[in-house]
């Protein structure tokens, strides 16, 4: 695997703000403002400014001490010298969309020098730009900086973990308009359950070591699968202050699938637009299976579905986390812009912000993963014989794959998307990391373990999607308020997956890589606050439960 060198953070800082001496600093002693005494020796009491001063260098003193990791690839850039193992969207491909090699180079010269002017010289084809490489550059002044958090190595290309992921794409792809509420009655989702059940390292959920039509395309925390596929937080009604919100969603007509023939994909892979636009089902619907997720995570606001899930959770009374300095301790006053409803959702909209700062380092700057999209051409033209990629038997000889081609009489992987994924690589994941985050925030300022149903009747969507159904299972009081919200994660993650967008190991991945972010903001703020506070106690993705 080889050891990335990215820009030196530490170095930047010393040169720009003389931080060599953080470490040692004692936040107390400071060097004199002007007009003010030498405090050395005494803090200057009731000199608020001297506080706040003191709050944000022993918060930058903290984040400082948090080691750099070494960030590792999957070494699949050095192995490949055609670079087949790695994103290169928008760049110049020969037939089989192999990159320009001299393009490619233009672009790691740019990430290695972070040189604004660099990224300009970029060679390009096509219309499409590249979206933001140099937002993994951006530094932020709350939480832990961006450089400092790791994320993989993901799958190489030619692992067996690789091939299952694609696999599961794949049937992704042919189930995209069965709904969830089918996949136990369906014989698609059978075979889809049996063929990832014989693939070498599938590590999606299972249940006494099989894939199964329960677990089919579901997350990896026990909340993902427990009750309907869908969270109830993507499907009750929210009001938006006076304004009443249904959660139907303008979602595309089934059956229409896009890059199944090697001119539109190479196109696509060009960037080579405008790629037109997907068909839009006139009467919006709740969602009901992989499509509707699709067309949801397609536009939606990355931070909405948690904004969402925390305004229901505000208005339907749900309750406090425990550790909210207002919870049933003060006989005065309740929370409003400390602990109370505009700082947990102005909050979301912020730990978003980092959260993609953190992961577009590692898209960028770490991985340049190849997209599900161009593993699918590799495919195609290695069962075709046209060329020869060193790809897991698992996936050339997956039923999934066949199935494709007696469908459309070729072998890449049919994209929910006109345009296919964006111009930026696989891994991590946006949505996936912004999930992590603002599930993490969500769960910190409500009790993540109180019984859904203890607050609301749990539903889920109707065959139709036109209306909403009551939900009959017989583990309906073991749906909690936290589990919901990582399977509001999950739905969103993986239903970037179920677009053909993203892979498992990108989403899941992706979702601790937020959590460490949301983590690392509210252990900033705690300093802050006038309130006692001992700190929010919740469970994390991983089961264990963290006090921060």
């Amino acid at each position: 695997m080889k050891r990335i060198s990215a820009v030196d953070r530490r170095r930047f800082l010393q040169g720009v703000g003389g931080a060599a001496a953080l470490a040692t600093l004692d936040p107390k002693r400071v060097l004199a403002l002007p007009g003010e005494p030498d405090p050395a020796g005494a803090e200057l009491p009731g000199s608020r400014r001297r506080r706040a001063l003191e709050l944000r260098m022993a918060a930058a003193v903290e984040e400082f001490r948090v080691p750099v990791p070494e960030h590792r690839n999957n070494g699949d850039e050095e192995t490949y010298p055609n670079r087949i193992g790695n994103y290169s969207k928008g760049l110049p491909h020969n037939g089989y969309g192999e990159v320009d090699s001299s393009a490619y180079e233009s672009l790691l010269h740019a990430l290695q020098t972070g040189d604004p002017a660099d990224f300009e010289e970029i060679v390009m084809v096509g219309s499409v730009p590249l979206v933001d490489p140099q937002a993994g550059l951006a530094f932020d002044i709350e939480g832990t900086d961006s450089h400092q958090m790791a994320l993989g190595p993901p799958p190489r290309l030619a692992s067996a973990e690789r091939a299952g992921e694609a696999v599961e794409c794949y049937w992704m792809a042919l189930l995209r308009d069965v709904n969830f509420t089918q996949y136990s009655s369906t014989r698609l989702a059978r075979a889809a359950s049996d063929d990832l059940s014989r693939m070498s390292d599938f590590r999606g959920p299972k249940e006494n070591g099989r894939v199964t039509p329960h677990t089919l395309f579901r997350g990896f925390t026990a909340g993902d699968l427990i009750g309907p596929y869908v969270s109830q937080f993507l499907l009750k009604t929210v009001d938006f202050g006076a304004l009443t919100v249904q959660q139907k969603f303008n979602t595309y007509l089934p059956g229409t699938d896009y890059m199944t023939d090697a001119d539109s994909w190479l196109a696509v892979q060009d960037g080579r637009g405008s790629f037109g636009d997907n068909q839009i089902d006139p009467r919006p619907r709740h969602i009901r299976n992989g499509r509707d997720l699709s067309a949801y995570v397609h536009v939606d606001v990355l931070f909405e579905a948690y904004f969402n899930a925390c305004l229901w959770l505000i208005d339907n009374g749900a309750t406090l986390n425990r550790g909210n300095p207002y919870f049933n301790r003060s006989r005065t006053q309740t929370g409003f812009g400390t602990f109370g409803p505009p700082h947990v959702k102005a909050l979301l909209a912020e730990v978003a912000t980092r959260a993609l700062k953190a992961v577009w380092f590692q898209k960028w700057f770490v991985h340049r993963t190849l997209r599900p999209e161009e593993f699918g051409g590799l495919v195609h033209f290695t069962k075709t014989g046209d060329a020869s990629y060193p790809l897991h038997s698992d996936v050339l000889d997956s039923q999934a794959v066949a199935r494709i081609f007696e469908g459309n009489g070729t072998y890449f992987l049919p994209h929910a998307f006109p345009e296919g994924c964006p111009q930026h690589p696989s891994y991590g994941q946006g949505h996936g990391t912004v999930a992590g985050a603002c599930a993490t925030i969500v769960k910190a300022f409500f009790d993540d373990s109180i019984a859904l149903s203890q607050i609301t009747d749990v539903v889920q969507a109707a065959e139709d999607g036109l209306s909403l159904v009551p939900y009959s299972g017989g583990d309906v009081d073991q749906i909690t308020v936290g589990g919901e919200m990582n399977k509001l994660a999950a739905n969103v993650g993986i239903g970037r997956n179920h677009a053909a967008v993203h892979w498992r190991s990108d989403y899941a991945d992706s979702l601790l890589l937020g959590e460490a972010v949301a983590i690392s903001v509210l252990r900033d703020q705690k300093r802050c606050y006038n309130e006692l506070f001992d700190g929010f106690t919740f469970t994390k993705f991983d089961g264990t439960t963290i006090t921060v």
